[in-house]
C-alpha cells in the first residue's frame, strides 16, 4: 500500500437528495423531476445552507436562495451520473463502491407481492398476513397495528425499494417470531421471480394506534454484493470501514469493520462529529442519513425536506470545524426523491457532489462524471490501493492531486 493523501474519507449521503433528472430519466418516467429543486421552491426565501453555497453547491444548478458562489479553493463540486439500472438504495451504494447493477432489483411498489408469495409466506409461517401494499412504516401501523394485536397476524408491506418488511407487536408475536417469518421469507424471496434486496423485520410496541412506536431491535436480512467492492478492498489491507446508519444493512455488512445505527439524520451527524475526533484509525467513515428519503421524499412533504437540508447544513458546518487537513469530506447523494412528483417512488435524478477538504488549494467545479463508482475509485487511489478488474469507476485525479 502505497501512502496516502488523506488518513480518513467522510462519504456522506443525502439519501435522496437529487440534483435534476439524467438523460435516461424518461424510461423512469422521471423526466422534469429535480429534487433540491423543488424542495427550495416549497419556501418563499429558498434555501437557507450558508454551508454547502459557501463550497460551491449553487454553481450546479439554479436554485432558489443559494448564491453561485465561484471562489471555493477548499472544495471541488460537480454531478454525477448513475450507470445502473434503477433508481434504488441498494443499486445507488453498491455503485458508489463499483458495483454495476445492470438487471435492476424487483420492486412491488404499485402492485403489492404476488398472491403465490403472500400464500407461501403464510402457509410456511403459520400466519395469517395482512397489508400487503406499499406505505409508512409508521403509518401502516396506524392502519393496521390493531388489528395485528388482536388477531396475532403479521403486517406485510413494501416501499420504493425492493423490500419486503414484516411488522409485528414485540409483546404479542415476539421478536424471535418474527425474526423466523423474515428468514422464511428471505429463502422465498431469494427466487429469480421473486429477487429482493431486503426483508426487513419491524417490531414495534404500544397499546393502541395513537401509541405505536417502532423499537430499535430492526432486523435486516439482505442481499450481499455479488462481488467484493471497494469497502472489501479498504477492510483486506487493514483500514477502518466504518458505517453509520443503514449502511451496514445495504451491504449485508460485507466489507464493514464497524456499524453503528441512527434514528435521524441528526442522530447520524452526531455520530460522525463524534467519529471526526477520534484520531486513533484510518479508513472511510460511510454515512447514510435516511430521513430525507423516508420522512419527506416518500411522503411528498417538499416543505420538510427543505427544512430538513437547511439541518444537514448546520451540522455540516460543525462536522468541518472538527476535520483536519487529512481529511476529506464528500457530500453527495444515492438517487432522487423529488416530493413534488406523483407517486411514492424515488426518482431517476443525477446526485450532487461536494468534496471539502482544507488541504485543497485549487477547488473549483469540475465536468460531470458517468458513474457514482468514481467515488468508490477515488477513495482506494487516495489510499494507494487498486480496484478489482470487474469494479467500475475512474478516479476524480483533482481531488487526490490537489
Amino acid at each position: 500500500m502505497e501512502n496516502k493523501k488523506f488518513k480518513r474519507v467522510f462519504l456522506i449521503v443525502m439519501d435522496s437528495v437529487g440534483i435534476g433528472y439524467m438523460k435516461d430519466a424518461h424510461l423512469f418516467g422521471d423526466e422534469g423531476s429535480h429534487t433540491l429543486l423543488h424542495a427550495a421552491q416549497s419556501k418563499p426565501e429558498g434555501l437557507k445552507i450558508p454551508v454547502m453555497e459557501k463550497y460551491g453547491l449553487g454553481t450546479l444548478s439554479d436554485i432558489p436562495g443559494v448564491k453561485k458562489v465561484d471562489n471555493h479553493p477548499n472544495s471541488y463540486v460537480f454531478k454525477l451520473n448513475e450507470a445502473s439500472n434503477g433508481k434504488d438504495t441498494m443499486t445507488g451504494h453498491w455503485e458508489m463502491v463499483g458495483i454495476h447493477t445492470k438487471k435492476p432489483f424487483k420492486t412491488f411498489t404499485d402492485t403489492g407481492f404476488p398472491k403465490e408469495l403472500m400464500d407461501e409466506l403464510s402457509e410456511k409461517t403459520g400466519y395469517k398476513l395482512i397489508g400487503n401494499y406499499s406505505a409508512s412504516g409508521t403509518e401502516i401501523l396506524k392502519e393496521l397495528g390493531e388489528e395485528q394485536m388482536r388477531d396475532n397476524s403479521l403486517i406485510v408491506y413494501t416501499s420504493a425499494d425492493s423490500v419486503l418488511q414484516i411488522a409485528a407487536h414485540e409483546e404479542v408475536t415476539g421478536l424471535q417470531e418474527l425474526y423466523r417469518a423474515c428468514e422464511i421469507a428471505r429463502e422465498i424471496c431469494m427466487r429469480p421471480e421473486y429477487l429482493l434486496g431486503r426483508i426487513i423485520a419491524r417490531p414495534y410496541l404500544g397499546k393502541d394506534k395513537n401509541s405505536f412506536k417502532r423499537t430499535t431491535n430492526r432486523h435486516d436480512y439482505a442481499l450481499s454484493p455479488n462481488e467484493p467492492t471497494a469497502l472489501n478492498i479498504l477492510n483486506d489491507n487493514g483500514l477502518t470501514v466504518s458505517a453509520i446508519g443503514k449502511i451496514s444493512d445495504i451491504f449485508n455488512h460485507y466489507g464493514i469493520t464497524r456499524t453503528q445505527k441512527t434514528v435521524s439524520n441528526q442522530d447520524g451527524m452526531d455520530k460522525t462529529i463524534a467519529q471526526a475526533k477520534e484520531n486513533a484509525f484510518n479508513g472511510l467513515i460511510f454515512v447514510n442519513l435516511v430521513e430525507f428519503d423516508s420522512e419527506f421524499g416518500h411522503r411528498r412533504n417538499p416543505l420538510g425536506y427543505a427544512n430538513a437540508i437547511e439541518e444537514f447544513d448546520v451540522r455540516l458546518g460543525e462536522l468541518l470545524e472538527v476535520v483536519t487537513e487529512d481529511d476529506l469530506v464528500l457530500v453527495t447523494a444515492d438517487h432522487g426523491n423529488d416530493p413534488t412528483w406523483h407517486g411514492t417512488d424515488h426518482t431517476r435524478e443525477k446526485v450532487p457532489m461536494i468534496a471539502i477538504s482544507k488541504a485543497f488549494k485549487h477547488g473549483r467545479k469540475l465536468e460531470e462524471r458517468d458513474t457514482f463508482g468514481d467515488i468508490g475509485a477515488t477513495i482506494l487511489k487516495n489510499f494507494g490501493l487498486k480496484p478489482t478488474k470487474t469494479l467500475i469507476g475512474t478516479p476524480i485525479n483533482e481531488l487526490i492531486e490537489d
